[in-house]
């Protein structure tokens, strides 16, 4: 688990290859049902383009079950896999691609079309802001009342917390998304802070 880029927001690009339009759109996706609703979303608004090609790393990079590409009507590996590979290359994680090409008369050849697939997307990815995404591991457990100050503070001050959950009953039950590389010691500190009486522990 590590940390990776994602795209800060959406973003369209258009060139023209021997005058066929590619219209390059990228989003940020979660998730596969995030990925699929995206691309439903370009297929409607663009429906009387010839090809609408897809690729996607729907969430962290590294995993091949976040990977997905199609070449919606192109010769077989043309687009859709020239895409793909250039998202992986990317390292960016969360994404999703589609190119719109409407076709301006002119045969581009498979080399070709591997080369304006590939090439407008690594010139959309140029232009796409991104931040950094850190993976979080939540952390579990319960106190007293009594040591809600100190325990709060501490993480607050010490550790990148993303969230912190409290809910109130006969103790405070803590629920807390922190940066996975400072789980132990975050766990180990607060064990000592609190004397043995607050273990935080990973949530299952």
């Amino acid at each position: 688990m590590s940390e990776y880029h994602i795209p800060s927001g959406s973003l369209s690009y258009h060139e023209e290859i021997k005058k066929s339009t590619f219209i390059v759109h990228l989003a940020h996706t979660p998730n596969i049902d995030d990925a699929k609703a995206f691309i439903k979303q370009i297929n409607d608004e663009y429906p009387d383009a010839r090809h609408n090609c897809w690729a996607h790393v729907a969430g962290q990079p590294g995993g091949s079950h976040v990977y997905g590409f199609s070449d919606d009507g192109e010769p077989n590996g043309t687009a859709g896999k020239p895409m793909l590979n250039v998202l992986i290359g990317s390292g960016l994680g969360e994404i999703t691609a589609v190119t719109t090409r409407y076709f301006g008369g002119i045969k581009l050849g498979t080399g070709g079309l591997v080369r304006a697939y590939g090439g407008t997307l690594n010139n959309a990815l140029a232009q796409l802001q991104t931040s950094l995404k850190i993976p979080a591991v939540t952390l579990i457990g319960s106190s007293d009342y009594a040591l809600q100050g100190v325990i709060e503070q501490y993480l607050n001050t010490h550790f990148t917390i993303l969230s912190m959950d409290k809910q109130y009953g006969a103790a405070i039950e803590w629920r807390i998304d922190i940066d996975h590389r400072q789980t132990q010691r975050a766990s180990q500190e607060i064990l000592d802070l609190t004397h043995g009486a607050v273990e935080l522990t990973i949530k299952a």
